[in-house]
């Protein structure tokens, strides 16, 4: 069965880093675009970046441009998100997430905490 398994969150000072890690099963992962989300209290869940199959190209929300880097290792079937100069607003739970043939799947999520 598909499974998407995050790991690698954690609490971090302002300025700092976190890699975040999304390992899949159950699907050949590396023909399928994957994505990264978060959802912060009382917020809409949001698209954070994006990294195509068949490739290497991605895209990335305009709060994260220039400082979130997503990236795959398709012989450990994981995604991996780097997140540098980490802000208070980037605090949510983060998911990863891929559109399996019309359906979506979701991992349980890892929590980041920014705060000083």
């Amino acid at each position: 069965q598909v499974q998407l398994v995050e790991s690698g969150g954690g609490l971090v000072q302002p300025g700092g880093s976190l890699r975040l890690f999304c390992a899949a099963s159950g699907f050949t992962h590396s023909i399928y675009a994957m994505r990264w989300y978060r959802q912060a209290p009382e917020k809409e869940r949001e698209l954070v970046a994006i990294i195509a199959g068949f490739g290497d190209s991605t895209n990335y929300a305009d709060s994260v441009k220039g400082r979130f880097t997503i990236s795959r290792d398709n012989a450990k079937n994981t995604v991996y998100l780097q997140m540098n100069s980490l802000r208070a607003e980037d605090t949510a739970v983060y998911y990863c997430n891929s559109r399996i043939r019309r359906n979506d799947y979701w991992g349980q999520g890892t929590q980041v905490t920014v705060s000083s």
